[in-house]
């Protein structure tokens, strides 16, 4: 039982960790000290998508899964959860390229707004 409830948290906290990457640049406008966990988190997130890696979280899943008697999944997270809803049929590897030049883009645009448009230095 303890195990698919850490399964369960650890989707949770993959989730959250997903959202932040790309929504995670509005947080900057509130405060800017977030751009400092943000940038690293963003470009770790355009990364796995660019290249391909699976992020670290999905196999602790997985692992947590089988430790609780539950089948595990093939693919990644986003595949996995995500990307049926959006494409049923999967993502091709342009796909992939695209969802990170997707994360660069919004977050470009949020970081040009808040330091551009809102001024830089306000805390």
């Amino acid at each position: 039982m303890i195990y698919r409830i850490l399964a369960d948290l650890t989707l949770v906290v993959h989730f959250a960790f997903i959202l932040f990457v790309v929504l995670g640049g509005l947080l900057v406008a509130w405060r800017r000290r977030v751009a400092w966990v943000h940038v690293p988190a963003a470009l770790w997130g355009a990364l796995i998508t660019f290249v391909g890696w699976r992020c670290p979280l999905t196999p602790l899943e997985l692992r947590l899964r089988e430790l609780g008697g539950e089948a595990g999944y093939t693919e990644s997270f986003v595949e996995h959860y995500l990307l049926s809803v959006i494409y049923p049929q999967g993502i091709p590897e342009a796909g992939w390229i695209a969802l990170g030049v997707g994360v660069v883009v919004v977050n470009a645009l949020v970081y040009l707004w808040v330091f551009r448009w809102r001024g830089v230095g306000q805390s």
